[in-house]
Parts: structure tokens; C-alpha cells; sequence
């Protein structure tokens, strides 16, 4: 069976080394050792000034949106994963849904203002398949009408645009750090924040709002992350050459040997450093993508339909028209990309798509 993806684990002996330490301080959460060292190491592996690790990938969303939404409206993609939708609704803000553009497949920076009326507080933007968005139309804008931008950069681990981290932009980027991840801690993710006034928040806020053990600072909740999180965090971490060379590997295989009469792939934007999180196509039509699909079903293939549906369609919001996302998410499909996926089945794959679509 080949998957759309496979978790990386690491060698074993690596995972038991971190856990022996564990064992011996007795210490298993509340900010322990591993978990303070995996925060450093990422800090110098990503080029960032601050990282904020927490329990997944959802929880550092619903911070920022509680700290910076105040209950707004919050304008945003209607092309993602559910959690950036649900994280808005779940915190008592209304999702104002922005168009996307047809190759980046990110929000259409040129159609944000539009949708900018006095109750508007964030623009909350998804880095599409580690692609960025437009980011300095999107900070021009949020400076331009005293917005706060937050980033759902998810699948954006190690990407850097422009020579610098993805997640140095905006007032807070996320990321996820689940087990379907190039990098990950099985379950985790986390939270990057230049201004230390805001992390400060954040930071308590992630902790039931804890000022030592008998005082508060305000209002939180449990996204803390666990020591054994933190241990298979710094056992993944070194291998990170080795995940992203055979992600490469496989990504160049599509792009030489797919027949792009038929489909396309996402338009990486100018000055981006990829990471190869994701390898989506966009075919013609959705009975074509139905076949595609049955075809490689067959052969015990299973790609996936990341991201259907459009969120504006779905039951708990109420979401206008949004005919460029509906009609790519009818059409998308994300092949199986893993680092140590075998050349011959990636054929495999690619020979099953061009007699499909041929």
C-alpha cells in the first residue's frame, strides 16, 4: 500500500536515548528539559528569534485569534485545512472568505480590501502547501487599515522566502508539527512571535495563564507539549537533511515525468525557498480527478483530495461564492510524497495518471 504520506521515525535507538533521559529526570511535562532544548535547536535550525512549542497545531490559531480577533470578523482563505475555519468560528469571530489565486493557490492579496468593512480585525492567511502567501501585499494592507495578520503556516517548516523564515512575517505564524508532517514531534506544533510583548501573552495564555503557581495573569488554556513530544522532536531534527534531499528527489520525478497536457501543479511564488511538503495537482475537470483516483485505488495508491471541500460550502459558516477555491478543490489532488517513497512506484504512479488522462 502506498499512502499519500508516512510518518518519518526515526531510528529507534535515537527515540530510546532521549527517553532514558526523560526516565532519569523524572520529568515528563511542564516545560521539561527536552522540551526547552528542542525550542533551541529549532530556534537555530529555523533562523528565528523566538519559538513557542505546543501540544498541535490547532491550539496556537485559537491563541491568536483569542488575543488578537476580539470577536471581528477575520478575513481569510476559504482554500485550507479545516482547523484554520473551525479555530475562527470556535473563538467567536466570523470568517470573511477572500478568493484564491488559480496558480499560488494562496488568498488573493488583490481582493482583501474588498472585503474590509469596520469590524474586520486579522487577516488570518494560509501558506498553501508550504507555498507563502503574498506577503508584502498582505502587510502593506494590514498596516494600511491597523489589521493584525496571522499566518497558518502549517505546512511551511524550514520554508524561507526571500533568505529569511517564513515564519519572521506577520504578528504570529503557527505550524504544525503532526505526525504527517517533514518534521514533527507525533503530535505538536508551535508558535513564532517577534514582539516579546505579544509572545508574553501567548506564552501564558498556552499555560491556563499561569504567573507562577498561586497568581494569573489572565485567562489560558492547556497547549503545553510533552517531554515525550519533545524527545521524538530532537530525534526527527537531525534527519531533516535526509527528509527534505528525498522529498526533493521525489517532487523532480513528478515534474519531469507527469504529462502537464492534462493537469498542473502549484506555482511556487518568486524568491521562496520550497520544503516539498506537498505535491498537489489540479486536473481538468473532477470526473477526470474520480478516475485518476479509482485508477490508483486499484493499485493499492491512495492519494487525497487536500483540501476538499472549499470551506465557504461548509455547514457552519456562512460563506459567499468563492468560485476559484470550489472549483480547485473539486480538482485537487495531492499525490503520495514521503522521503523514502522508492523512484519505481513514484513511476508507477506517473505512468497511471498519463494513460488515465490520456
Amino acid at each position: 500500500m502506498i499512502n499519500v504520506t508516512k510518518t518519518f521515525f526515526p531510528p529507534i535507538e535515537d527515540y530510546q536515548n532521549h527517553l532514558q533521559r526523560i526516565w532519569d529526570n523524572q520529568w515528563l511535562t511542564n516545560r521539561g528539559a527536552l522540551v526547552l532544548e528542542l525550542e533551541e535547536k529549532l530556534k537555530e535550525y529555523l533562523s528565528v528569534s523566538n519559538i513557542l512549542v505546543m501540544n498541535n497545531g490547532t491550539i496556537p490559531i485559537q491563541i491568536a485569534l483569542k488575543i488578537l480577533g476580539n470577536k471581528g470578523e477575520i478575513i481569510t482563505t476559504p482554500f485550507s485545512y479545516v482547523a484554520t475555519t473551525a479555530s475562527i468560528v470556535w473563538e467567536n469571530c466570523t470568517p470573511v472568505f477572500v478568493d484564491i489565486h488559480p496558480e499560488y493557490l494562496t488568498i488573493d492579496e488583490t481582493k482583501i480590501e474588498a472585503a474590509i468593512t469596520p469590524k474586520t480585525t486579522c487577516i488570518l492567511a494560509t501558506h498553501v502547501f508550504g507555498n507563502p502567501c503574498n506577503l508584502e501585499a498582505i502587510e502593506a494592507i494590514a498596516a494600511k487599515y491597523n489589521l493584525k495578520v496571522i499566518y497558518d503556516a502549517a505546512h511551511a517548516f524550514g520554508v524561507t522566502y526571500n533568505n529569511k523564515s517564513i515564519f519572521d512575517f506577520g504578528d504570529v505564524s503557527t505550524c504544525s508539527f503532526h505526525a504527517t508532517k517533514l518534521f514533527h514531534t507525533g503530535e505538536g506544533g508551535a508558535l513564532f512571535c517577534k514582539d516579546e510583548s505579544l509572545l508574553h501573552k501567548m506564552f501564558y495564555s498556552h499555560n491556563f495563564g499561569h504567573n507562577g503557581l498561586l497568581d494569573f495573569h489572565g485567562l489560558g488554556i492547556n497547549g503545553k507539549i510533552s517531554e515525550l513530544s519533545g524527545a521524538m522532536g530532537l530525534a526527527v531534527l537531525p534527519h531533516m537533511e535526509f527528509i527534505l534531499k528525498g522529498r526533493k528527489e521525489v517532487v523532480d520525478c513528478y515534474q519531469t515525468n507527469l504529462d502537464f497536457s492534462k493537469l498542473k501543479t502549484i506555482k511556487i511564488r518568486e524568491k521562496t525557498q520550497w520544503n516539498y511538503s506537498y505535491y498537489p495537482v489540479v486536473i481538468e475537470n473532477e470526473g477526470s480527478l474520480l478516475q485518476v483516483q479509482k485508477a490508483l485505488n486499484e493499485q493499492d495508491i491512495f492519494p487525497r483530495r487536500y483540501f476538499y471541500p472549499s470551506l465557504n460550502t461548509i455547514n457552519y459558516v456562512n460563506g459567499a461564492l468563492m468560485p476559484i477555491s470550489e472549483s480547485i478543490a473539486s480538482r485537487v489532488l495531492c499525490l503520495p510524497l514521503y522521503a523514502d517513497i522508492s523512484l519505481e512506484d513514484v513511476k508507477k504512479i506517473i505512468s497511471i495518471i498519463n494513460k488515465t488522462l490520456c
